[in-house]
């Protein structure tokens, strides 16, 4: 018995082998019908030996009567490998009951029946049972399509199983092919913006003419925006036919070009039905564009515009030369795309730009770019959709505004310089006020110690720096155009014959003064001091750009309209001027240091040899003349300064004969109530001290309005001594209130502001003005001659 045993193998050992082969094969056959995946089914036929071998190892190694106990195979491995299908997976046996399925086939056909017993009608119920018998015969059978109600499946039926006593059904729902819903997927999706890209409008249409889905270059050209929802409009609204039956875009007008449109039907059988368009730009023979082409090209090399034609990728297929010097670059020197012109930031906006033109309606429009080379410069790029010329899809165009530009810059260096003027004046007027009590003091303890005193050289060391700091503060005025000028009528070859001896021995040895007048030149009104100090100061500035010597070249011209009118100067208004230019041999101004050099403290020089008030100085000069002044330099070509003044119109005063007098000091002693309004403490004390030692009685005031409280109550003075700018109210206010209501008064105003400037701001007669600084005799004086006024 045990020898065989030994030599073969019990009916009980092999019961549970063939189960477990039946199930083995049978799952593998479910999933080859599920899945179709070679790889898969590879994978779990290796896994499923494996399974089988250690079962078949624990078998031998077992007793027998352990394998005799073993149960029949489950179908769990089956029911778990059907799960992967979509398809309704079911397994009978010969006696045509249901063995195994999985969830999609309880739920499609509940009853836990196997087929052909489906709920299906007669006729379909014969199609099952015609296709398991032919499986059982032939191996495997297949319905094309199983009708149960509103439903479909397609049917395969194959014999499975060791024995092969299975079958196998397979029922896998039949999806109606909807190809309308593809054709939208496909205008919608990724194909339709690739169609976009290349120039191509897409749409898809429903039986009804309402659109159903649509391309942004369909939806671009047709509403203007690639945003607009047109989705469920009527495709006809947006399109029109001519009477040559030329189709075009309904927005686009008289203007817009004729397309080509594609119908594709998606319906066999109706021809009406649901369809598929696809459109683009009708265009002639590829001869005739070509000759369209270059004919435009020549048109555009020849105009004075920066224009460039770019196709719809964004490549450059024309640029003229204009458009390449508006950029600073050589022709063949402009990249292949416009978006390499400009900086990282603008780049995103050009290629989108040139997109949306390229392939929507013939329209144009500008966006603001900042070009690589020029990255602090916003300028107009122009960009407008072109049709009927090949490749070329939209024109760019770049505006040669170098003049524009350089008129800007003048502009707002012009307005920077008078904001910068206004603070100057501010500054030295505030500085004035400082000035004028340091003076005032050591004024008044020079008259307690006489000289040779250990601490008067000291006090008049002290005074003498506020004397030079006075001077700075009187340039800082003069470049704001507020310092007091006495104009005249004079020549200006006068003017520079009377200085040029000075100056020369100002410029030394080694600088040559060379100067040459022009003729028939006509006078103009200015103030020869200051023109004077406007000759010195240019000379001394020319003399210090030229280290080892050179020259410096004064001339005069006249200037006429017609000359003005030549020079197309936007600043310097058509009229008659004098010229008056200073040119030097030295080294030059860089260009970014030349629109500084007026500005108030700005020097080149090293430290200790400039204070940067010398062209300013100038400046302010010329402008309170009326006149305009231009730099023109370039390093080591040196640098001249051109002087326009205009001429004056009209006869010249009568000229003083009387003979001068000598100055003879003044009995600066009076009498008299004196009151001074001044809101800064320490100059309405010095100014108080010095009037109170020359014998005055003197009251004061810190504003305007506790000036008015004292004549209120019944107080009167002689003279008003005050100050123009104080807070609360200031003094031209108070004057006009006092003399309202008291009378004529007499009036002294203390300012560090230009006398012109105050008489036309204060409209006021008999007022007499005091300049700050002033020193203890200069209020002394002043004072005594406004008392003496009548």
């Amino acid at each position: 018995m045990l020898g065989q045993e030994a030599e073969g193998v019990s009916h009980a050992e092999l019961q549970p082998i063939v189960w477990l082969a039946g199930a083995t094969l049978v799952s593998l056959a479910i999933l080859w019908f599920a899945t179709q995946n070679v790889v898969l089914l590879g994978s779990c036929a290796a896994a499923m030996v494996a399974a089988w071998a250690l079962v078949n190892f624990v078998r031998r190694t077992r007793p027998v009567e352990a394998s005799l106990q073993m149960l029949p195979p489950d179908w769990s491995i089956t029911h778990a490998a059907a799960q992967l299908s979509v398809a309704a997976i079911a397994i009978s046996d010969r006696a045509g009951r249901l063995v195994c399925a999985n969830d999609h086939f309880i739920k499609a056909f509940p009853g836990l029946k196997a087929p052909p017993d489906l709920g299906v009608d007669d006729v379909n119920r014969e199609h099952l049972v015609a296709a398991g018998r032919a499986a059982w015969r032939d191996g495997s059978a297949q319905i094309e399509m199983l009708s149960m109600g509103e439903r479909q499946y397609g049917v395969k039926v194959a014999r499975a199983g060791t024995a092969d006593e299975y079958l196998l059904w397979r029922l896998a729902p039949i999806e109606r092919l909807d190809i309308e819903s593809r054709a939208i997927e496909l205008v919608s999706g990724r194909i339709g913006r690739a169609m976009a890209q290349n120039g191509v409008m897409a749409v898809s249409i429903g039986d009804d003419g309402r659109i159903r889905a649509a391309n942004i270059a369909f939806t671009l050209r047709a509403t203007g925006s690639e945003s607009e929802i047109i989705i469920g409009h009527q495709f006809a609204n947006y399109m029109r036919m001519d009477e040559a039956g030329s189709v075009f875009f309904e927005r686009e007008g008289r203007r817009g070009l004729p397309i080509r449109l594609l119908n594709i039907a998606l319906a066999e059988d109706q021809a009406n039905g649901s369809s598929l368009l696809l459109a683009v730009d009708e265009e002639g023979a590829k001869v005739e564009r070509g000759l369209a082409l270059a004919h435009v090209e020549q048109l555009l090399s020849t105009l004075p515009l920066g224009l460039a034609l770019v196709d719809r990728n964004g490549r450059f297929l024309f640029a003229n030369d204009a458009f390449a010097r508006v950029l600073d670059l050589l022709p063949e020197a402009i990249p292949p795309y416009p978006g390499d012109l400009v900086i990282a930031e603008d780049t995103a906006a050009v290629l989108d730009s040139i997109r949306r033109y390229g392939s929507g309606a013939m329209t144009s429009g500008d966006i603001a770019v900042r070009l690589k080379e020029r990255p602090d410069e916003v300028i107009a790029l122009s960009i407008a959709g072109v049709r009927g010329l090949g490749e070329a899809a939209v024109l760019l165009g770049l505006k040669d505004n170098s003049e524009e530009t350089k008129l800007k810059r003048q502009v707002a260096q012009q307005t920077k310089m008078e904001s910068i003027g206004q603070l100057a004046g501010g500054v030295a007027h505030d500085f004035n006020n400082i000035l004028t009590a340091i003076i005032g003091y050591c004024d008044l303890m020079l008259m307690r110690h006489q000289p040779g005193d250990g601490d008067y050289d000291d006090i008049q060391q002290i005074k003498n720096n506020s004397n030079r700091a006075a001077s700075l503060t009187r340039q800082l005025l003069a470049f704001s155009r507020q310092q007091t000028l006495r104009p005249q009528i004079l020549q200006l070859p006068d003017v520079v014959a009377d200085v040029s001896s000075l100056l020369k021995r100002l410029l030394g040895e080694t600088v040559r003064l060379e100067v040459h007048h022009g003729r028939s030149l006509g006078p103009v009104r200015a103030d020869p001091g200051q023109l004077e100090q406007v000759i010195v100061n240019l000379g001394l500035n020319a003399r210090d750009a030229m280290d080892k010597g050179g020259v410096v070249h004064i001339s005069t011209k006249s200037v006429s309209k017609d000359d003005v009118r030549a020079m197309g100067s936007d600043i310097l208004p058509i009229g008659d001027y004098a010229m008056l230019s200073v040119e030097d041999s030295g080294s030059g101004i860089s260009k970014e240091n030349l629109g500084k050099i007026f500005e108030p403290f700005f020097t080149t020089k090293e430290v200790g040899k400039g204070t940067g008030l010398g062209l300013s100085t100038v400046y302010g000069i010329v402008k309170q003349s009326g006149g305009f002044i231009f730099a023109e330099s370039e390093l080591g070509q040196g640098t001249r300064f051109d002087i326009y003044l205009p001429v004056h119109v009209g006869e010249a005063p009568v000229a003083d004969t009387g003979k001068k007098e000598f100055y003879r000091p003044k009995d600066l002693w009076g009498s008299g109530r004196i009151l001074i309004v001044e809101d800064e403490d320490m100059v309405r004390a010095v100014a108080e001290r010095a009037l109170v030692r020359q014998g005055y009685v003197v009251e004061t005031a810190s504003d305007g309005e506790e000036a008015l409280a004292l004549f209120a109550d019944g107080k009167r003075y002689d003279l008003v001594v005050s100050d123009v700018v104080m807070p609360n109210m200031d003094g031209p206010t108070m004057a006009r209130n006092l003399r309202g209501q008291f009378g004529d008064i007499r009036l002294l105003f203390m300012s560090g502001y230009a006398e012109e400037q105050l008489r036309e701001t204060i409209s006021l007669d008999n007022v007499s003005f005091l300049p700050k600084p002033f020193s203890v005799q200069q209020i002394a004086e002043a004072v005594h001659d406004a008392l003496a006024k009548e």
